[in-house]
């Protein structure tokens, strides 16, 4: 049986952000991130990681991308190359399905980064996965969150249990973003 070719992760620019692969640099710029105050309290868990813990993470998401295919990056300022957080496309082995993911830091919230990091993840899950769906899925509270999955055309579709909390799940089809595409 053969080894699998290793997956080079691409990296994407936006206006204002480069989206690349994670390296071991982003460990600690990672951990403060993950630890600042508020940016965890809509995820699972809760509490912020102690830096062995996104160590594996990071280890994790490269070995998706390895995987699978695609992923999560690193998602940088272009204008610093400061670390802004997390965005990409992740499996849900529970549902069998891609989900568009987003995690930044506190100092960059409601300053359209991650709408612009998902809209590019959408982009490279659509127009060179050739993906047929993507779903988000969103803490009740988080309407934050909310909203940037309704700017990326994502409609509400249900509300349960996701990673034992509750949740909203959005989808969008390859027709409702081929069409919200064209504006971006």
């Amino acid at each position: 049986m053969g080894v699998a070719a290793k997956v080079k992760t691409p990296t994407i620019t936006t206006s204002r952000l480069i989206l690349r692969p994670f390296t071991e640099a982003d460990v600690d710029p990672m951990h403060r991130i993950l630890n600042g105050e508020g940016v965890l309290r809509h995820f699972p868990p809760t509490d912020p990681p102690a830096r062995d813990r996104v160590q594996r993470m990071i280890s994790g998401i490269l070995k998706h991308w390895e995987e699978r295919g695609y992923g999560l990056w690193a998602v940088a300022s272009q204008s610093s190359g400061e670390l802004v957080g997390r965005c990409g496309l992740q499996f849900l082995p529970d549902t069998g399905e891609v989900e568009v993911d987003f995690i930044l830091g506190r100092k960059f919230w409601g300053q359209g980064f991650a709408t612009e990091a998902a809209r590019a993840s959408l982009r490279y899950g659509f127009d060179r996965l050739g993906l047929e769906r993507v779903v988000g899925i969103v803490h009740l509270g988080n309407q934050a969150s909310q909203r940037v999955l309704e700017k990326l055309a994502m409609e509400r579709i249900e509300q349960k249990q996701f990673f034992g909390m509750e949740c909203y799940r959005y989808a969008v089809e390859r027709p409702s973003y081929a069409k919200a595409s064209a504006s971006w």
